[in-house]
């Protein structure tokens, strides 16, 4: 019997994301790697112990496109995080259903590490410091993170906020009328709009 070809990390985890792009974050199975790649499930446990990890390879492949080194100084310390979020927004565009691995593996992840590490930098030459810093960090994580799967995963545009603006207006006025000025709102200024109300406030 022939041996099983050797598979290099990146393959695994493109494997992977091609899975979760066709069948989305819940069809990502061992069994459906294996199949993308053409082997058996049993073979992929020779390179990982479980989805987890697989989960870590993907995040890796998806974010580690994200340029980290710092935007050019000179500019306020806003306008520099806002382009650093914005790589970060980019990169996931295409691979939408990988976000909120980002959440889970946030901690492991050296792409999303040295992404936080410059960001701190850039918030440290803004005058945070200690305590402040870390929260605007997680803010700026926790923004990013749920903007994206906002825009691409449940989109105010959609169905949904079409049936929240046709409301009953005695009953829910305020949710009707958001809802119907929500239906014009771009992709773009939703997700501007809402980190300049976050910078704002870091501020």
């Amino acid at each position: 019997m022939p041996r099983p070809r050797s598979l290099t990390p990146t393959q695994l985890a493109t494997a992977a994301l091609a899975v979760i792009d066709r069948e989305g974050l819940a069809g990502l199975t061992m069994r459906a790697v294996a199949t993308q790649l053409g082997t058996s499930t049993m073979a992929l446990y020779r390179y990982v112990h479980d989805r987890r990890e697989l989960e870590a390879l993907v995040v890796e492949l998806v974010l580690d496109a994200v340029d980290t080194t710092p935007p050019p100084g000179g500019t306020d310390w806003r306008e520099r995080v806002r382009a650093m979020v914005g790589r970060v927004r980019a990169a996931a565009a295409a691979h939408p259903e990988i976000v909120p691995l980002t959440l889970t593996h946030r901690h492991s992840s050296p792409s999303l590490m040295r992404w936080s590490e410059t960001v701190l930098a850039v918030l440290a030459e803004g005058g945070l410091g200690g305590r402040h810093r870390a929260i605007a960090l997680r803010c700026l994580l926790g923004y990013v993170i749920g903007a994206i799967q906002l825009e691409h995963l449940g989109p105010l545009t959609g169905a949904g906020t079409a049936a929240m603006a046709a409301l009953p207006q005695a009953q829910f006025p305020h949710l009707a009328d958001t809802a119907g000025h929500a239906r014009s709102i771009g992709a773009d200024e939703e997700f501007d709009g809402g980190l300049d109300v976050l910078l704002r406030g870091l501020s």
